[in-house]
């Protein structure tokens, strides 16, 4: 059965890449929002199927990568107190900051603690009372859900040794900063399926009315990604723009209900600093006045290091302009052991794919 599947993925990914070439008659350039899509494009080497004329850029869906420095070194001076356990995703332990990473601090004695989910990082609240614990809540609008969930059960169990370092982020303002961008070249959208599932298609359907750009929704495996891919060139060849969802397995038009109302009872919608890029206005989540007691920026008591300019290219990267082989130092310098930059690091960092998988 096992082979049965992967004879017909294979078939698929051949026939959809055909319809890919039969339907093209010029140059486009798509990107592909989602950090999973990126990945999933380089180890399956799909651009080797397209046309020439069909290029694709990656985007800044990756949450890993567009974490601030100054959010690590946050939770990096949590992390030294001796009162404090800090929590936080595997991705996050190795991404630099400014001087160091969370897991050079745990190296050195620091309680850093890998965990899966947020609500686990409630369960090492409840057991230590007599401690702070930070959780570093990352991720876009498909994390937000959790992050508020399990702030709403610490409220409900009135925790007050329970705290999160908030950097969420939210994908429409970033392609709006990539469309207006004077060096932007992207034509079409592989829109991120799995946030769409979250927020459903209306926030795509503003960027469409305002930029005229195509914007299909998009899942992760091959025969997906070349699905969107069509549709994208599709509309690009008929002169049209408009949101369109071939990932309806997964993501229907209206999203999670519950998933929003919680989120919007939580946080608001405020600024937020992507690396590489710089400040998107609402493009990010902050606590809502009545979970401001659980910000872990107020237990921040002393002074932080001074960012220091960065050799990474990642804010080029993260908007399409260059890909990770134009980096000077890729491969060399920074490497997964020795990353200079996110993108090196994050499992959906477009760096890390090229040298895993290139």
């Amino acid at each position: 059965m096992k082979y049965l599947t992967e004879y017909r993925d294979r078939h698929a990914t051949e026939r959809l890449a055909e319809k890919i070439r039969t339907v093209v008659t010029q140059p486009w350039v798509l990107m592909e929002v989602c950090g999973g899509q990126t990945h999933s494009i380089v180890k399956n080497a799909l651009e080797q199927l397209l046309p020439a004329s069909v290029q694709l850029v990656h985007g800044p869906g990756c949450p890993v990568c567009v974490t601030a420095a100054e959010i690590l070194d946050q939770a990096i001076a949590l992390a030294q107190r001796p009162d404090v356990i800090l929590c936080s995703f595997g991705d996050m332990l190795r991404v630099p900051g400014s001087q160091q990473s969370l897991q050079a601090v745990k190296a050195t004695g620091a309680d850093v603690r890998m965990l899966y989910s947020p609500m686990d990082a409630l369960a090492i609240a409840r057991a230590n009372p007599q401690r702070k614990v930070v959780f570093l809540a990352v991720g876009f609008e498909t994390t937000g859900p959790a992050t508020a969930l399990a702030l709403a059960q610490a409220r409900q169990w009135r925790l007050n040794n329970f705290f999160v370092l908030l950097s969420h982020f939210l994908v429409p303002p970033a392609i709006s900063t990539i469309v207006e961008g004077l060096n932007n070249r992207v034509q079409g959208f592989l829109a991120p399926g799995h946030v769409c599932a979250v927020t459903g298609i209306e926030p795509y359907q503003q960027l469409v009315a305002r930029y005229r750009v195509p914007m299909v929704i998009t899942g992760f495996e091959p025969v997906d990604i070349l699905q969107g891919i069509l549709c994208c060139v599709a509309q690009l060849e008929r002169g049209e723009a408009r949101v369109e969802n071939p990932y309806r397995r997964v993501a229907n038009d209206q999203g999670n209900a519950r998933a929003q109302s919680l989120v919007n009872d939580v946080f608001e919608v405020s600024d937020q600093h992507w690396r590489g890029i710089g400040s998107i206005a609402n493009s990010g989540l902050r606590l809502s006045p009545s979970y401001q007691m659980f910000n872990a920026v107020a237990l921040l008591d002393t002074a932080l290091p001074a960012a220091s300019p960065s050799e990474c290219i990642s804010g080029d990267i993260l908007q399409g302009i260059k890909k990770p082989k134009q980096c000077p130092h890729f491969g060399h310098r920074c490497r997964p052991e020795h990353p200079l930059g996110a993108p090196m690091v994050s499992s959906e960092g477009a760096c890390a794919a090229y040298f895993n998988y290139q």
